[in-house]
């Protein structure tokens, strides 16, 4: 898979990375927690990818995506 980072910001021990698959032409957002090290991965899909990269917990709550407790 060859992905390609669009934006990235980290903050007070959160990554957040917005990458795209130039295979599939796909959108993920990463989010890594380098306090817990723990990792989240999000397809995109049909939302906003800004949306989604500011504010991805609340995206994965609405989405019903696991989150670590």
């Amino acid at each position: 898979m060859h992905e390609r980072e669009l934006a990235h910001r980290e903050n007070d021990g959160l990554e957040v990375s917005l990458l795209w698959n130039r295979d599939d032409g796909s959108l993920t957002v990463s989010v890594v927690d380098t306090r817990l090290g723990t990792a989240l991965e999000l397809p995109v899909g049909d939302a906003s990818p800004l949306e989604v990269f500011y504010h991805p917990f609340a995206y994965a709550a609405r989405r019903g995506f696991p989150l670590a407790a």
